[in-house]
């Protein structure tokens, strides 16, 4: 049986970035491509809520512009072209089919951006849902293939999106998996996740680990579907 420590010599216990000493965050815009859908509208309402900059992106300028009117809060919406320039953080929350269209198309306009991945690459039939292999391993790793000039994380895979968009809800009890292969964008992340009241951001290893991390929503789904709840992940001894 492999040890979830180390399979192979010592433990090697890290030294985690203490939460207070997590870096500023709060003078960055964050932007959401795909922010009209569930996961992205909550992830733009949570993070507008405890006080962040955020432009919510879309195909169409004009349903963004809506659906951020809606949010209030101070969210700006503008097509997915424009968020993406105007935001220091951009969180990727699109359906998995147009994952790699959006990002190729836009790769200009995220050089040099931190991107933050939560796509989960899954297919689904009459058992429920299941995890899906990309060609790079991930779609985190698809991300980092079509943006070489960015700063690619993948994080938020676990949220309920129920949740996220629930205003009767002041605190998130979840942690939020955070890969990548540079510190400071994960650093920068893991305190992006801890503006959310509830949330802890946990480095979880580099972006050749992603695959597991999104799989792993295929079993949330079956959870929640089962217990009719909407499960997250909390560490132990972290």
């Amino acid at each position: 049986m492999t040890s979830l420590d180390s399979a192979n010599g010592p433990t090697v216990t890290p030294t985690p970035t203490p939460a207070s000493e997590r870096p500023d965050i709060s003078e960055l815009v964050v932007g959401v491509l795909g922010g009209t859908g569930d996961q992205g509208r909550g992830l733009a309402y949570r993070l507008a809520k405890a006080g962040q900059q955020v432009v919510l992106g879309s195909r169409s300028a004009e349903r963004a512009e809506a659906a951020a009117a809606e949010l209030g809060l101070g969210v700006r919406g503008a097509d997915n072209a424009q968020t993406a320039r105007e935001s220091d953080i951009v969180i990727v929350a699109v359906p998995w089919e147009g994952h790699g269209e959006l990002l190729a198309n836009l790769a200009a306009e995220l050089a040099g951006k931190i991107v933050v991945d939560c796509v989960n690459p899954l297919g689904f039939d009459k058992q429920g849902a299941y995890a899906l292999t990309p060609e790079e391993g991930s779609a985190a790793q698809q991300a980092a293939a079509l943006l070489p000039h960015s700063r690619v994380t993948a994080a938020f895979h676990h949220l309920s999106a129920v949740l996220l968009q629930d205003p009767s809800i002041d605190s998130i009890d979840t942690d939020v998996l955070v890969l990548g292969d540079e510190r400071a964008a994960t650093d920068l992340v893991q305190a992006l996740a801890e503006r959310i009241p509830g949330m802890r951001g946990i480095y979880a290893g580099r972006l050749r680990n992603a695959h597991q991390v999104e799989s792993l929503v295929a079993n949330l789904i079956s959870v929640n579907r089962r217990y009719k709840a909407h499960a997250g992940l909390r560490i132990t001894d972290v």
